[in-house]
């Protein structure tokens, strides 16, 4: 079978303005160009486009879906397992999440009696399976399965309290990083404060703590442009002056 640009995004749901701007990055070339300029589509590019569908509803960015079904070693079949894998997990993680949000409804007309570590578990999960997709390759590699299932582990029994406070400490570690570039300092009272915040903060979810992983995480977050982005959304070059900041605070700089 082939498809033209019309054809293609009615029987995919994809926009005709989609296909065009993934021809135009290079992420989904047509197969050719007929004599009236028309792209055409063939069954090969329409199973591409299928990959791409399920990488995007695992939230992947268009960036890194180029760069992974453009390796000479990408192999469809696989592809297709680990999507089902994951979507298996999107599917789990939903499921608990509505279940949460059922026993909430019930808890708040008066039929249920709700925990209050309950009202959490699918919100940590969510995290979890975020941190995953995005890190958890890398972060993996550098610290071990045994250490990165042991932090996920303490984070799905953390209490409410813990979790609350972690989650504000976060949006604290944002607030006053911007403050703290303003400086221009990472040496700065501000800038060290920071820094001694964002330990406190990985001690909620790490089962142990060291110089050395707090620094090669830091060291992480700039070499790796996911990171980056991160950091940089609260402030361009927020992600740079926060490693140099824990570097100080640790001794290492």
């Amino acid at each position: 079978m082939e498809y033209t640009v019309n054809k293609l995004a009615q029987l995919s749901g994809v926009s005709g303005r989609t296909l065009r701007y993934y021809d135009q990055i290079g992420l989904l070339k047509p197969a050719r160009i007929n004599e009236s300029g028309y792209r055409i589509y063939s069954d090969k590019e329409v199973d591409l486009l299928q990959q791409i569908l399920f990488y995007r509803e695992l939230e992947v960015s268009l960036e890194d879906i180029m760069n992974i079904i453009s390796k000479p070693s990408f192999n469809e079949t696989e592809a297709l397992k680990n999507h089902y894998k994951n979507l298996r997990k999107k599917r789990d993680r939903l499921d608990k999440m509505i279940e949460t949000i059922e026993k909430t409804i019930a808890s708040k007309e008066g039929g249920i009696d709700m925990q209050d570590k309950d009202k959490f578990e699918g919100l940590k999960e969510k995290m979890i399976e975020e941190n995953e997709a995005k890190y958890g390759k890398e972060i993996r590699e550098k610290y071990g399965d045994e250490t990165v299932d042991a932090s996920n582990a303490k984070l799905m029994g953390m209490s409410q309290e813990k979790y609350e406070a972690m989650t504000s400490l976060g949006e604290e570690i944002n607030t006053l990083l911007k403050k703290a570039y303003e400086t221009g300092d990472p040496s700065s009272e501000l800038a060290q404060e920071l820094a001694a915040k964002h330990k406190e903060w990985l001690m909620y979810s790490w089962s142990s703590y060291s110089k050395e992983a707090h620094a090669g995480l830091a060291e992480m977050y700039v070499a790796d442009e996911r990171f980056t982005a991160y950091y940089d959304k609260t402030v361009k070059g927020g992600t740079k002056f926060l490693r140099d900041a824990i570097l100080i605070y640790l001794g290492m700089n």
